[in-house]
């Protein structure tokens, strides 16, 4: 796929997916134009830190699938590449920690138990997509260069130092 159209259908896929998953759906479920602030100290200034710092992490890991990848995130519309640089360096699925960090980062700015519990409705089906149809997936797609990075990135807790492989 040509960079322009990468970068389009990435667009694109980022509305539907983490625009959905990670704004409507929780503006919905917590009818937030009614909602006030949180009030617990603290979580106010954390839900905001985590929101952008996932949101930028989001934007990168996005650009890297059209720009290196030469790909989109959406399943239809695969990378050429297996894309293995940046935030990828350190964590396998940095989309989903990004878009679940969004949700908890709301959940914390209005003190909401129906985002949290959200969250792990979000993170149940994210784990279960990635370990019964993205892994074997890419397993299939990319081979042995898939699984030496499996076995040295962890998939959802980011390892400090990058993976050089």
């Amino acid at each position: 796929m040509r960079t322009p159209q990468a970068i389009a259908g990435s667009a694109l896929f980022f509305i539907a997916a983490p625009g959905v998953v990670a704004g409507l759906l929780p503006w919905l479920l917590t009818d937030r134009h009614r909602l006030p602030w949180s009030t617990l100290p603290g979580s106010v200034p954390v839900g905001w830190v985590l929101i952008i710092v996932a949101t930028a992490l989001l934007l990168h890991a996005f650009a890297r699938f059209s720009l290196e990848g030469r790909g989109t995130p959406a399943p239809l519309a695969p990378t050429e590449r297996l894309v293995v640089s940046g935030i990828y360096r350190h964590v396998r699925n940095p989309m989903y920690v990004a878009v679940l960090s969004i949700i908890v980062g709301q959940a914390l700015l209005f003190s909401s138990w129906a985002l949290v519990a959200y969250a792990i409705i979000a993170a149940i089906a994210m784990v279960s997509f990635v370990k019964f149809h993205e892994e074997p997936t890419l397993a299939r797609r990319y081979g042995a260069g898939y699984e030496a990075y499996r076995r040295a990135v962890p998939g959802w807790l980011p390892r400090l130092t990058p993976w050089r492989g």
